[in-house]
């Protein structure tokens, strides 16, 4: 690392846990963002001010006045830009190491299939049971570590999917593709403005933690937020041994 990187990310190397080695790991890696709304907010910004060498940010949709109450990588003056070009400009103002790499264009299949294999880890910020599904497929086809969560109203969930290890659910595990619930958008149904930074921000830290090969305690668990009473539930999941999608690539 150069002098100012030193003095820049001073307060991590401090960290018996974290230290030069890990930061350095940070430095080197690459973290795929899918979303960079409410949750791909506080992901983006952390993992760019923390020094995440290389950031790809998809989303497909763009700065409205609606987001700014709750997505924070946004400002008014950048209304109608692409949220992935706004959160970019966001990690530069704070830190213009990281390459941040914009996709304005829907995560779909073809292009998950594409980019989840450049990545070291993927941290799924979306809003919609479809392309969890997706990104999920991608991330145990590939076999990358996903790090996955979701925020409506009051309430908000988080988990690791770590496909690397073989005793791990993935998110088809918790949530079947075949049992899709009905959709819930913040549009209708609302959001509390900091639950979306608090689930974001946890996010950040399972990836941080993966990255910087401190490795995360997350596989296996899945933390839900009740945001009325501000507690935690801590719920134990496990693998499903016939899960539709796991299953067949863990065998092959």
């Amino acid at each position: 690392m150069e002098d100012a990187q030193l003095l820049r990310y001073s307060r991590h190397i401090l960290l018996n846990e974290l230290g030069i080695e890990g930061q350095e790991k940070l430095l080197a890696s690459h973290a795929l963002v899918i979303g960079a709304g409410g949750l791909g907010s506080p992901v983006a910004l952390y993992l760019g001010s923390a020094g995440v060498g290389r950031i790809t940010l998809v989303d497909h949709d763009t700065v409205d006045a609606t987001n700014l109450q709750r997505q924070i990588a946004h400002t008014l003056d950048r209304v109608g830009q692409p949220k992935a070009e706004s959160a970019r400009t966001a990690i530069a103002q704070i830190n213009p190491d990281p390459q941040v790499h914009c996709i304005a264009q829907r995560a779909d299949a073809a292009l998950l299939d594409k980019l989840v294999p450049q990545a070291d880890v993927v941290i799924d910020c979306c809003d919609n049971f479809e392309t969890r599904q997706a990104v999920n497929l991608a991330c145990v086809q590939h076999r990358k570590p996903l790090v996955s969560g979701a925020a409506i109203r009051m309430d908000g969930q988080v988990s690791v999917f770590d496909s690397t290890r073989p005793d791990a659910p993935c998110y088809a595990c918790v949530f079947p593709p075949d049992t899709a619930p009905e959709e819930t958008r913040c549009a209708t149904m609302g959001v509390f403005a900091p639950l979306v930074g608090i689930i974001g921000t946890v996010q950040a830290a399972e990836a941080l933690k993966i990255l910087s090969g401190m490795g995360s305690h997350m596989a296996g668990r899945l933390l839900m937020l009740d945001g009325r009473e501000l507690s935690w539930t801590d719920i134990r999941i496990g693998r499903n041994a016939d899960c539709p999608v796991c299953a067949a690539h863990r065998s092959a």
